[in-house]
């Protein structure tokens, strides 16, 4: 099974960036929906963005249209989520996943996940 590793994760003040990296073990260039989800504390992992067959498809959820970009290198087996004009409401743990469709970014349409990696914007 794939092994996923998140990093990029840390504190910025509201309006600033980050971006989140998410490394593979297997090749993520076709055949796979490769997503990114969050969660906050007390509540149900959420879809946030995702990208199917390398550049075939992207989706992205309505509160972050606009201020996320989501990307992948698949000679590197990584995935990326720019992340621009951050909200304190963005703040949660962050996952990469991947699964055989993107399924409307639904979390049981996903199999392998990653260990996450915290964001926290400050008002």
């Amino acid at each position: 099974q794939v092994q996923l590793v998140e990093s990029g994760g840390g504190s910025v003040q509201a309006g600033g960036s980050l971006r989140l990296s998410c490394v593979a073990s297997e090749y993520i260039g076709s055949g796979y929906c490769m997503a990114w989800f969050r969660q906050r504390p007390g509540e149900e992992r959420e879809g946030v963005a995702g990208i199917y067959g390398g550049v075939i498809s992207k989706y992205y959820a309505d509160s972050v249209k606009g201020r996320f970009t989501v990307s992948q290198d698949s000679k590197k087996n990584t995935l990326y989520l720019q992340m621009s004009s951050l909200e304190p409401e963005d703040t949660a743990i962050y996952y990469c996943a991947q699964g055989r469709h993107c399924s409307n970014l639904r979390a049981a349409a996903f199999g392998y996940w990653g260990q996450g990696t915290q964001v926290t914007v400050s008002s």
